[in-house]
């Protein structure tokens, strides 16, 4: 478990990210939704992290139903705000990404009153009284709206005990930095901006929260699913990848395979080595998948993988790659 900045909020090294149990691109059944919600739990997974936009209020309403089986202080919850759920008259939501039925839209809101409006109905999907984190929820064309209003309103919860800790999540890396030199935050929730495939945050986003003492919580390890399984098709970015990257994805499980690893396995101990990051967020939509992501996040990478991926130019010199952990004697 790993504290976030300053804050007496607690989250495990690894993490679930529950958009895909909102029917992301594909349905996801009840039961398998809420089997991966366990298989997270009995691998000792304590942060689970969801968001009104997954599924349109669905991955809130199963998240919270599958975590009700639980004590309440065992576990670290986030959701976000920014975009805000309103009645719709149907249709479904495959343009946004999600197998629902279009029973709600989403409306852009990061004025104070549109944010606590989202927060209540978020707590009302999940039937919790409480969440632990709020993120401003992809502000990158609100930037304005979101540092005037949306985040005062954070701060305001955080110093009124409503959450224990404060932060946005974003697609890139730059104006995440601008939220750790610039304001409170506790932390920044970064998804696919760093990666092996993607370093783009250790030039101002990772050294910036280092030296302020701000956690950032690395989503998109696998970039949508290339560094998860590398061949022709696979997403990158939630897009069919680029032939480019592929072909550099399939360099990385070359070398992966010469040391007897995974990408997989590397993906996420590459994320979970820079100083800054408190924890990995994983997406699963299955307790395989659960299982597959715990398994590999506890599998020792050996030192000369990463050696290997400097020396042909696969990995900045720069970037922090996890030290050697000696075997048990024998």
């Amino acid at each position: 478990m790993n504290r976030l900045g300053r804050s007496g909020v607690e989250v495990s090294a690894l993490s679930f990210g529950a958009a895909a149990i909102g029917n992301l691109y594909t349905e996801v059944g009840e039961a398998q939704a809420h089997d991966a919600v366990e298989a997270a739990w009995q691998r000792g997974i304590r942060y689970f992290d969801t968001a009104p936009h997954y599924g349109l209020g669905l991955s809130e309403r199963r998240l919270g139903a599958a975590l009700r089986e639980h004590p309440r202080d065992r576990y670290t919850i986030s959701t976000k705000v920014g975009r805000r759920l309103e009645p719709s008259d149907g249709g479904d939501d495959l343009s946004g990404g999600f197998a629902v039925p279009a029973t709600h839209r989403r409306v852009w809101d990061f004025s104070a009153d549109g944010i606590r409006r989202t927060l209540e109905s978020s707590l009302e999907r999940l039937g919790l009284d409480r969440v632990d984190v709020v993120y401003l929820h992809d502000p990158d064309e609100h930037a304005e709206e979101a540092f005037r209003e949306g985040y005062p309103a954070l701060e305001k919860l955080r110093s009124e005990g409503v959450v224990g800790a404060i932060g946005a999540g974003m697609n890139q890396a730059g104006m995440l930095t601008r939220f750790v030199r610039d304001t409170d935050v506790d932390v920044v929730l970064c998804a696919g901006r760093y990666t092996l495939l993607d370093q783009s945050a250790l030039t101002g986003l990772l050294p910036a929260a280092h030296e302020r003492g701000t956690s950032v919580v690395i989503g998109g390890a696998f970039n949508s699913g290339l560094l998860a399984n590398p061949v022709p098709g696979a997403r990158y970015d939630y897009a069919v990848a680029p032939s480019a990257l592929v072909e550099r994805a399939l360099r990385l499980k070359s070398v992966a395979d010469r040391h007897g690893t995974t990408v997989r396995a590397a993906a996420l101990a590459f994320c979970a080595a820079h100083p800054a990051v408190a924890s990995v967020l994983v997406g699963a939509r299955s307790a395989h998948e659960v299982r597959d992501c715990a398994h590999q996040f506890a599998a020792r990478v050996p030192a000369a993988f990463w050696q290997d991926l400097h020396a042909e130019g696969l990995l900045p010199a720069d970037a922090p790659v996890p030290a050697e952990t000696p075997k048990e004697p024998s």
